[in-house]
């Protein structure tokens, strides 16, 4: 992140879930970080990406957020994601996509003591029909961001 800004590079055939992700994590009073997409004289601060596995360190693992030294990655995973998937449906992927935006914007996994879209474990966000920032993320953001 450079300042209140992030910027990204687009490497996902989740597009719908990205554009979501970012206007909830945008709205209403969240306008102290501006998320919008790298151009010719930015570097991309996050590189969204797809994956497809179900292996160890992806079993029920939907989306992943990681930090790295220049460009942040999130991944989203296509066994999962995909239309005729488990979770193939866009609720799902919003869902998902708008949790592992979150940690790029510096918010770690949250308790179950109050509703939030930073809870650790997508079955709870599911479960809770949380389907974006709650009013404790948006007190969190201000906390942090202003």
């Amino acid at each position: 992140m450079d300042g209140r800004e992030i910027t990204w590079d687009d490497e996902t055939r989740f597009d719908d879930a990205r554009r979501y992700a970012t206007r909830v994590w945008t709205s209403k009073s969240l306008k102290q970080v501006k998320i919008r997409p790298d151009d010719a004289r930015s570097w991309a601060d996050v590189e969204w990406q797809d994956v497809t596995s179900t292996g160890p360190t992806w079993h029920k693992v939907y989306g992943r957020w990681a930090a790295r030294r220049s460009t942040d990655v999130i991944q989203l995973n296509r066994a999962y994601l995909e239309s005729g998937k488990p979770l193939g449906a866009d609720v799902h992927r919003r869902r998902v996509a708008a949790h592992e935006l979150g940690h790029a914007l510096g918010f770690c996994h949250k308790s179950l003591s109050h509703d939030s879209l930073m809870w650790e474990y997508y079955s709870d966000i599911k479960a809770g029909k949380i389907d974006g920032p709650t009013s404790q993320d948006i007190k969190d953001y201000h906390r942090l961001w202003g």
